[in-house]
């Protein structure tokens, strides 16, 4: 059984997973080639299976997903912004990826409660960090339009990355170990978009609060339409079954 404290780690990542599921999901029947449609179906499977584990340690995962409130989740605001274009999802692959394969790095070398999860996890996001650094290549070192739309994507989308280091409650990784995850986190993003001839924005990551408290449950306007439509099957058919 796992301790209050680890069940608030568990939420937050299992969190930070299921709405990112959510958003890739959405782009069946929409993304821009049949093979691309493929490949993200299969990131968000890899995601929702990562969030039925998280969330199953800290209880129902299916009253989790669809009987809690806006307030009570705690996913990071960054995942929770809506899909806009293709570039547009592009860029928060890439921030987002690349954290999580360097977070589950951290936790699989070590011996907490979230190894086992992790050690599994971050063979998954080596691929999903792979895709969107891929992408990113792509669209900067394509034409005029695609530079101008990850350009715009990665500036839109800065503002939400400083959340992601912030110490997790629960997790074996105090603010001077997410401060080094941040700094190799920087380093291999602006790798990437520099290589792409692109370049991040030059404002602040963190701040306001609309930027930086989804782990205390305050979230941003997309999140609740969103919500409300993973939510709705589940609620119109209370106990129903397959």
């Amino acid at each position: 059984m796992t301790t209050t404290v680890d069940k608030a780690a568990a939420l937050a990542l299992g969190d930070d997973a299921l709405v990112l599921a959510q958003r890739l999901g959405e782009w069946a029947g929409h993304a821009p080639v049949l093979e691309e449609e493929v490949a993200l179906a299969n990131i968000a499977l890899d995601l929702l299976g990562q969030a039925r584990v998280l969330l199953s340690l800290a209880g129902d995962e299916d009253e989790l997903a669809f009987l809690r409130e806006e307030r009570e989740f705690r996913n990071l605001q960054l995942v929770e912004q809506a899909n806009g274009d293709f570039a547009h999802t592009i860029a928060r692959q890439l921030y987002f990826s690349v954290y999580q394969q360097l977070l589950y790095g951290e936790l699989a070398a070590g011996d907490g409660p979230f190894a086992p999860l992790a050690a599994k996890a971050v063979k998954e996001t080596a691929y999903h960090r792979d895709h969107a650094e891929q992408w990113t290549l792509r669209l900067g070192d394509g034409t005029d339009e695609s530079r101008r739309r990850v350009q715009a994507g990665l500036a839109a989308l800065w503002k939400f990355t400083g959340e992601m280091f912030r110490p997790v409650e629960g997790l074996d990784l105090d603010a001077e170990a997410m401060a080094a995850l941040e700094a190799r986190w920087l380093a291999a993003v602006t790798a990437v978009v520099e290589k792409a001839g692109l370049t991040l924005p030059e404002g602040p990551r963190t701040g306001a609060w609309t930027a930086g408290a989804g782990r205390q449950g305050l979230h941003t306007e997309p999140f609740g339409r969103m919500l409300a439509e993973m939510q709705h099957l589940h609620r119109s058919h209370p106990g129903a079954s397959w």
